[in-house]
């Protein structure tokens, strides 16, 4: 297929009118040059390489903004505290609780609904002392085992 100099002039954005100027070659100058542009239906300026930045603030699309994450302590009174310590979860905040003020019964219930609660958000539930459980969302890792530590220090 044979393409006419007025085909490849409109192609190329140009009329038959413009003058072509080429400076001499001591005098040279770095002009940008379009972009190639890809065959769409929009009618748009054309697009020009600028030069080459070195940015190294590259993100993630799928990254959150970095903020702290917090622990909370815990010391539940009754049952109905409950829902306090499992809105932190919910909220990805680390929960420590301590059962210290509370029967036996009610911790067993707390842990219990806190169990079924982290187990919907990915998170984990550990003991760490004899009426003290850590519970964390899924961003957070739990490593080590308190248990293990207190055995080899000779204190379990």
């Amino acid at each position: 297929m044979a393409f006419s100099k007025l085909n490849l002039s409109k192609f190329f954005g140009m009329s038959d009118d413009d003058e072509f100027y080429t400076e001499p070659a001591s005098q040279e100058k770095k002009v940008s040059e379009p972009t190639p542009a890809r065959p769409n239906n929009s009618a748009k300026a054309p697009q020009y390489r600028s030069t080459p930045t070195n940015n190294k603030k590259v993100v993630p699309m799928n990254a959150t903004p970095s903020k702290a994450s917090k622990i909370v302590i815990f010391e539940p009174r009754i049952y109905s505290d409950v829902k306090e310590a499992a809105t932190h979860l919910l909220n990805s905040r680390a929960v420590v609780l301590s059962f210290n003020r509370i029967d036996q019964a009610q911790a067993k219930r707390i842990v219990d609904f806190l169990t079924g609660t982290v187990f919907a958000i990915n998170g984990d539930i550990e003991r760490i002392g004899d009426d003290i459980f850590l519970c964390t969302p899924a961003n957070f890792e739990i490593d080590g085992n308190l248990s293990d530590i207190l055995r080899k220090d000779g204190l379990g």
